[in-house]
């Protein structure tokens, strides 16, 4: 059953169960039979012309006593209907059923008293009359009146019942036993009319108390139930306090009332606990099974509402959870809302290695400064779980925002890994892209320090190949991947930028090989004329003005010699000219790339651009990702 069915039924229950109280409380009072209660009639019950000292026949019928009363035919006809009435209401419907015996003491009265009571009876008894017993008086003459009034007015009075004339209470007592019977009366039951009249007070009161109360609980829980519970944490704590402010007076009230009812029924019962050989009177044994009934009640009162309260209690600390929750989850979500919106704005790779390392830092504080809220809305998350748990009415509310709670807290986290992800991936491309870049600085300032002059010798034209051939070994430390690997490694990062400046940085390194592999064709080209022997060539001793010595004519290992020099008759070939030729391009070749790389020391790429441009270059290559 839902928590709200079960919440609107909890007030029902108490007014059904309340009621019940009410219909048992009338039960024991007898208020069906019983329209007046003895405070009603305090004044007419202190007269003390008519009493029940709970006295019972053989076969349990109530005894009433008519005491001598000298102002009999006086009392109002109003006053005797209402004692009787009362008195006639206080037996049990079991007792009154066999019928009412009525003793009349007048023993020290006249005829006329007895008419006047027998008539009185006639008319206005409400109960049920079993028989009638007349002490007759004790004056002879008003002895015989009475015999004979008796047998005038018999049909006169209407009675239905028997009257028997006693002469005295020992002929009363061979009808009823004298311990049913007052010291009045010769008997030997203990009566107090004061204390009668004292313990029917009280009981009644108390009696009509719990029934008010009960009545009063009916409304109150009535009212609780009808209370719109309110939106917010304070409105909810104040309405909390009211509400057990209420409780706690009427739990006090309800207290109280169950001492009275202790107490009294202790006052009831005292006589017993006194003297243990002494005995309760049947009046006093009735107010004492009415009183335990009443605390009966009383008990089912307490338990009735204390179950109502508990429900009800536990709906507005359950409401005062709702809104705790509630508020929290707007401050923490407030507080992911703009975490997320902070991340959101972490868009940018990075440029190079040292803005990349910031965009680390900066993401670092951002990671550190989302920690607490990520707690709070985990703690809060939990808090949820365990309200959950704990059946509360509003689980289907609750439930969603624990979900939406942890939702944000993935996507922050999944977020940051996915960041740190991209801007690692970027880290490590810049990293590569520079190192590349550093190889092909290094690249360019060999070559710019390979100087002509002294790559004349065999020596130096070595020492700058191996340069060379070590250098281009360490290009494949440096080398990226292949264009697959490389978009499938750099995917996430590769944005039109970082593209850019990687074909870039490929294209410096394509340029820079380049260039290597021309100087060394050109160092090998002139290592290899430096190896190859010198052809003299014998000159006419007419056409040449000098003679040059045989041993300065021997070819040097170390050295490159200069062409032989010819007779002006002796004309050139076409093979030496275009040799010299093309050496001397070649010279001025390689002190053109030394001048353009030293240039491309402090112009990055201008010279290699130069050198592209002058056609010693082969066309751009670029890599497609």
């Amino acid at each position: 059953m839902p928590f709200w069915l079960k919440e609107e039924m909890a007030p029902q229950e108490l007014t059904r169960r309340l009621a019940t109280v009410i219909t048992h409380v009338d039960e024991i009072m007898q208020q069906e039979v019983r329209p007046l209660v003895a405070v009603d009639i305090i004044e007419q019950l202190h007269r003390q012309f008519a009493i029940l000292s709970g006295g019972r026949r053989e076969d349990g019928a109530p005894i009433i006593t008519f005491p001598e009363f000298a102002g009999f035919k006086h009392i109002p006809e109003e006053d005797f209907l209402n004692v009787m009435t009362y008195l006639t209401s206080i037996p049990s419907v079991e007792a009154a059923s066999i019928g009412f015996v009525i003793v009349i003491d007048r023993r020290r009265d006249k005829w006329s008293s007895i008419k006047a009571s027998l008539t009185r009876i006639a008319v206005a008894f409400p109960g049920n009359l079993q028989l009638i017993f007349i002490l007759r008086p004790s004056c002879f003459i008003q002895r015989t009146f009475t015999d004979i009034g008796i047998k005038y007015y018999r049909d006169e009075f209407k009675m239905k019942v028997p009257i028997i004339l006693l002469n005295s209470v020992s002929d009363l007592h061979g009808y009823i036993d004298k311990s049913q019977l007052t010291q009045e009366l010769g008997g030997t039951l203990e009566y107090r009319h004061s204390q009668w009249i004292n313990h029917r007070t009280a009981v009644e009161n108390f009696a009509l108390t719990l029934k008010a109360t009960a009545q009063m609980l009916q409304t109150f829980g009535a009212c609780l139930a009808l209370t719109e519970l309110p939106g917010g944490v304070l409105s909810t704590e104040d309405l909390l306090m009211s509400h057990t402010r209420q409780w706690d007076k009427l739990q006090d009230e309800l207290k109280l009332l169950g001492k009275q009812g202790a107490t009294l029924l202790s006052c009831i019962q005292e006589p017993a606990a006194i003297n243990p050989t002494s005995k309760l009177n049947p009046n006093e044994l009735e107010n004492v099974v009415t009183m335990e009934r009443l605390l009966v009640q009383l008990d089912e009162t307490e338990k009735a509402f204390s179950q109502f309260w508990s429900e009800h209690h536990l709906k507005l600390n359950q409401c005062l959870q709702l809104q705790h929750f509630e508020h929290n989850f707007c401050k923490v979500k407030l507080a992911l809302d703009n975490l997320l919106d902070e991340q959101a704005e972490f868009t940018g790779i990075g440029g190079s290695v040292l803005h990349v390392e910031q965009l680390l830092k900066e993401h670092k504080k951002l990671e550190e400064k989302g920690q607490e809220p990520l707690e709070k809305a985990q703690l809060l998350a939990l808090v949820g779980d365990q309200l959950i748990q704990s059946h509360h009415y509003a689980v289907d509310f609750i439930r969603p925002r624990c979900m939406e709670l942890r939702h944000l807290c993935d996507d922050f986290i999944n977020e940051n890994k996915k960041r740190y992800d991209i801007l690692g991936k970027s880290l490590e491309l810049h990293r590569q892209l520079d190192k590349v870049s550093q190889w092909c600085e290094a690249g360019i300032y060999l070559l710019a320090s390979q100087a002509v002059d002294k790559c004349q010798s065999r020596e130096g034209v070595d020492t700058a190949l191996n340069d060379i051939e070590t250098f281009l070994g360490t290009v494949k430390e440096y080398q990226l991947p292949c264009p697959k690997e490389f978009y499938n490694q750099f995917e996430l990062i590769l944005t039109q930028d970082v593209e850019a400046k990687a074909q870039k940085v490929l294209q410096k390194m394509n340029d820079v090989q380049e260039i290597f592999h021309k100087r060394q064709v050109s160092l090998m080209k002139l290592a290899a004329k430096q190896t190859r022997p010198v052809q003299p060539v014998a000159p006419h001793p007419e056409s040449s003005p000098k003679w040059v010595s045989s041993k300065t004519s021997q070819p040097s290992t170390s050295v490159p010699l200069a062409p032989p020099l010819r007779t002006s008759e002796e004309p050139h070939t076409e093979t030496d000219l275009n040799s010299l030729e093309k050496e001397n391009d070649e010279t001025k070749f390689e002190v053109k790339n030394e001048e353009i790389l030293e240039s491309s020391q402090n112009g990055e790429n201008s010279g290699l651009e130069q050198l592209a441009s002058r056609g010693h270059l082969p066309p751009r290559r670029y890599y497609s990702y």
